[in-house]
């Protein structure tokens, strides 16, 4: 684990931020190590731990302002640090539905500009979102009440750009994906 990341985390005070299963913090390692777990690159794993740090269409609050992104680039490496400000700008209702198409509109919610990523960039995003959603519908069964269905038929639709690790993981935790047509 990145020990500057995790002081960064420390001095913001993820550790005291409640968040479904625990603290933000608690949340933050848990989807790191599920990276990790699925054989993720190193810098996926690294945007796992700091996948809030400038908040996200979910989860309003900002541990670093964008104003601040070198220090996050100082402590995870520039790929990690896209990579988490990726995940952060999605504009979710307007991006989500999308993203499995390679035509699909990217709205970045910070910017309101309108991007088409390329298929690693779509893969990096649906992976990092199964994380982050499978592990709060782990450990949290009222999230997993309100959630799981929505989240099992946006994991369907996202099935091409997953990892067989992350997709054996939503068949686990939300159940197996339908098959045919």
């Amino acid at each position: 684990m990145n020990a500057q990341a995790w002081d960064m985390l420390e001095a913001a005070g993820a550790a005291k931020i409640e968040h479904p299963g625990g603290t933000l913090a608690a949340h933050l390692g848990r989807t790191s190590d599920l990276l990790a777990a699925w054989g993720a690159r190193p810098a996926l794993v690294s945007a796992g731990l700091c996948h809030a740090f400038y908040g996200t269409d979910g989860f309003a609050v900002a541990l670093l302002g964008l104003g601040r992104r070198d220090e996050l680039v100082e402590a995870i490496g520039a790929e990690a640090e896209a990579l988490v400000y990726f995940y952060a700008s999605c504009d979710r209702g307007a991006s989500y539905s999308q993203l499995a198409d390679s035509e699909g509109v990217f709205v970045d919610r910070f910017t309101g500009t309108h991007l088409r990523p390329g298929l690693p960039a779509r893969r990096d995003f649906a992976e990092l979102t199964a994380a982050n959603e499978l592990d709060l519908a782990t450990v949290s069964p009222d999230f997993h009440a309100r959630h799981g269905s929505g989240l099992h038929a946006l994991f369907a639709r996202w099935r091409p750009l997953l990892s067989s690790a992350a997709r054996a993981h939503c068949d686990n935790v939300l159940g197996a994906a339908p098959t045919g047509p």
